[in-house]
């Protein structure tokens, strides 16, 4: 059987389903991916109802198409960002914004991404794709000075987040993957290894574009992540045609 070959509908969230559905069997495509926001794919109307599952599988199938993942990387960004402000109330549905207090945002984000995995399960995938959110993201400059212990308090408090997040999507059969694009990481430019705990977050895969291996290679490297706990590491190549 030839791979299937499908689309991310996040770039086109302002175009109902059913209009990108029709114009991308049109170009050829297998699949879609859909995007957790627009009108893809709705995590609270799945699992409000079954109604609305079907009704995605029945617009899918008009255009004999087929959903392979689902995606939620808006919401997942928001699990692990300290800072909270005007950048993720644009990317969040007002209902999971709320009143924009960081805390707030970080809890119902988190409860979110849970849902996801339920909703994927009744979608019928076995993926999630999506971001992480990052504690120390906001420290990779590093003046004012930062320090190690602010480091390590970081990765601690990014496993602490995730971590049950994972085991909602362990206990549904779903594989979290986590799309690694540079600058993109939890990383600081701090020089010295470091290890993770055995709380840290190890069950995340990795999507990546093909510029960021070596990047992958350092995240490896510096945090001594064991290979054989890695799901997979998906590489995208990109190229850039000149007109």
């Amino acid at each position: 059987m030839a791979r299937p070959v499908t689309l991310f509908t996040g770039q086109w969230a302002d175009l109902p389903l059913e209009t990108l559905a029709e114009k991308v069997a049109s170009w050829g495509y297998d699949g879609l991916e859909l995007a957790c926001w627009g009108d893809h794919f709705e995590v609270d109307k799945a699992l409000e109802s079954d109604k609305y599952i079907k009704s995605r599988k029945d617009i899918l199938e008009k255009h004999g198409l087929k959903c392979y993942a689902i995606s939620n990387h808006l919401v997942g960004q928001c699990v692990a960002d300290t800072i909270i402000d005007d950048r993720h109330k644009a990317i969040l549905p007002p209902r999971l914004w709320g009143d924009g207090k960081a805390d707030g945002v970080n809890q119902r984000a988190a409860e979110e991404m849970k849902n996801t995995a339920k909703a994927a399960k009744m979608m019928g995938v076995k993926v999630v794709n999506g971001f992480t959110g990052s504690p120390i993201w906001h420290m990779i400059y590093r003046f004012p000075p930062t320090s190690d212990a602010m480091v390590d308090a970081g990765y601690k408090e990014f496993a602490d987040r995730w971590n049950p997040i994972l085991d909602e999507y362990d206990k549904q059969g779903i594989l979290y993957l986590w799309k690694l694009i540079p600058a993109k990481l939890l990383m600081t430019s701090t020089p010295r290894k470091r290890r993770w705990q055995r709380s840290t977050i190890v069950r995340l895969s990795a999507s990546t574009s093909t510029p960021a291996i070596l990047f992958i290679n350092s995240l490896i490297r510096r945090i001594s992540l064991r290979l054989s706990r890695i799901a997979s590491i998906m590489c995208m190549s990109r190229t850039r045609s000149s007109i």
